[in-house]
C-alpha cells in the first residue's frame, strides 16, 4: 500500500493508543508524576501525528517526536508511552538505511531524558526505567537494520528470479527464431532440390518428346530410342523425388545418387538428349563432404539443364578439377548463350555454392557459348 495512505493511519493509531494507555496509568515513571493536562495531551498529539511523515521526512519527524518526548518528561507528565513515536521514527530511519541518523536520534532522546532524571531532586535516580528506555532505543536500531537487510535480501531474490525469467523468455524467443530460421532453410532446400532434379528430368523429357514427334513420320524406328529416354528420365525424376521425400521423413537421403560419383550417369542422360558431352577429371579424386558433394552434383545438373533449354544442340565440357583444398567444377558449352528466363537456375546454383563456403561465376565464355564455374571447399568428411 502507498505510504501516503498508511503513514497517516499509523499516526492516528498511535495517538488513539497512547492517550488511553496514559490515562489508564498502565506505566509509571516516578512518585512525582503530574496529571495529564491539555498541554501534555498536545505534546502527545504532536509526537504521534509526526509519524504521518515518517517516510517522507523521517529525520524531521523523528526530531519532532523526540523533542516532544523530552519536554513531556521534563514536565513530569505520566507514563512511558510518549516515547513511542520517537522509537518508531528511529526504527523507520534504520529501515530506510539511515543508520547514523537513527543512532544520533536515539542519543538525542536518551541523553536529555537521562539527564533530567539524574538531575531531578524530586524523583529517584533513573534506575530501571532508564535501562528500559536504553534497551528499547538499541532494539529499534537493531530491529530496523534486520528488517532492512531482510527486505534487501528479498528484493535481490526477486531480481534474480526476474532475471532468470527474462533469460528464459529470451531463450524461448531465440529457440522460436531458430526454429523459424530452420524452417525457412528447409523450405529453401526443398525448393532447390525439386527445382534441380525435376527441372532437369522434365527438360530431358521435353527434348526427347519433341524429337520423337519429329521422327515419327520420317524415321519411326528411332522413336523407340526417344521414348526409352523419356521413360528413363521419368524414372530418374521419381527416384529424385523419392530421395527428397526420404530426407523430409527420416533426415537422410535414400535412393537417388546426388554426388560427383553420379556425374557419369548425368552426362549419359545429357548425351541421350542430343548433347555432345566431354567429361574430364583432373587431379587425384578424393571424398568430399556430403554437402559439397551434393552441391557440386546439383550445380552440374542445373548447368546441363540450362544447356538443354537455352543453348540448342551444343557441345558441352564438364570438367572436374581436384585441388587439395577445393574442387573446381566447370561446365561450358559452345552454343548460343540465349536469353535467361525468369527461373531460379543461376540463383539456385550460386546459393548452393555459397551455402558450402564456395563461389560461382556464370557468363559468356571467352570463345563464345556460356560457362559456369564453381569453386567449392573440400570440407571435412563425416
Amino acid at each position: 500500500m502507498d505510504s501516503r495512505r498508511t503513514d497517516p493511519l499509523v499516526a492516528l493509531g498511535s495517538l488513539v493508543t497512547i492517550v488511553p494507555a496514559t490515562y489508564a496509568n498502565l506505566s509509571w515513571t516516578g512518585p512525582y508524576e503530574r496529571p495529564l493536562d491539555p498541554a501534555g495531551l498536545i505534546l502527545i498529539t504532536i509526537a504521534a501525528l509526526s509519524l504521518a511523515f515518517r517516510r517522507t521526512a523521517p529525520l524531521a519527524a523523528g526530531i519532532v517526536a523526540a523533542a516532544c518526548g523530552v519536554v513531556y518528561y521534563a514536565a513530569h507528565y505520566p507514563g512511558v508511552f510518549a516515547a513511542a513515536p520517537a522509537l518508531a521514527a528511529i526504527y523507520t530511519l534504520a529501515v530506510l538505511g539511515r543508520r547514523a541518523d537513527a543512532i544520533w536520534l536515539a542519543i538525542g532522546l536518551a541523553v536529555p531524558v537521562y539527564g533530567l532524571m539524574a538531575l531531578s531532586s524530586d524523583d529517584p535516580a533513573a534506575g530501571n526505567w532508564m535501562t528500559l528506555l536504553s534497551g528499547w532505543l538499541v532494539a529499534m536500531v537493531v530491529i530496523g537494520e534486520m528488517t532492512r537487510s531482510r527486505r534487501a535480501y528479498l528484493h535481490a531474490v526477486e531480481q534474480r528470479a526476474e532475471a532468470v525469467e527474462q533469460r528464459a523468455r529470451e531463450a524461448e524467443r531465440t529457440r522460436e527464431e531458430a526454429a523459424l530460421r530452420r524452417a525457412g532453410e528447409e523450405r529453401l532446400w526443398i525448393a532447390q532440390e525439386l527445382h534441380d532434379s525435376l527441372t532437369h528430368s522434365i527438360s530431358v523429357v521435353n527434348v526427347q518428346a519433341a524429337l520423337a514427334m519429329e521422327l515419327l513420320d520420317r524415321k519411326p524406328e528411332r522413336v523407340r530410342e526417344a521414348l526409352a529416354a523419356i521413360k528413363e528420365s521419368g524414372h530418374e525424376a521419381m527416384n529424385e523425388l523419392r530421395a527428397t521425400l526420404g530426407v523430409l521423413r527420416q533426415g537422410e537421403p535414400e535412393g537417388a545418387e546426388a554426388g560427383l560419383s553420379g556425374l557419369p550417369r548425368l552426362v549419359s542422360r545429357a548425351e541421350g538428349a542430343g548433347l555432345r558431352v566431354a567429361h574430364t577429371v583432373s587431379g587425384e579424386p578424393y571424398a568430399l563432404s556430403p554437402e559439397t558433394d551434393r552441391a557440386a552434383y546439383r550445380i552440374a545438373q542445373e548447368a546441363l539443364t540450362n544447356v538443354l533449354r537455352h543453348a540448342g544442340a551444343a557441345a558441352v565440357t564438364v570438367a572436374v578439377e581436384y585441388d587439395p583444398s577445393k574442387v573446381v567444377l566447370r561446365v561450358e558449352n559452345d552454343g548460343e548463350p540465349g536469353t535467361p528466363g525468369p527461373g531460379m537456375g543461376l540463383i539456385g546454383m550460386r546459393e548452393r555454392a555459397v551455402a558450402v563456403g564456395g563461389s560461382l561465376t556464370a557468363g559468356p565464355g571467352e570463345r563464345g557459348g556460356f560457362t559456369v564455374r564453381a569453386e567449392l571447399p573440400a570440407g571435412a568428411v563425416a
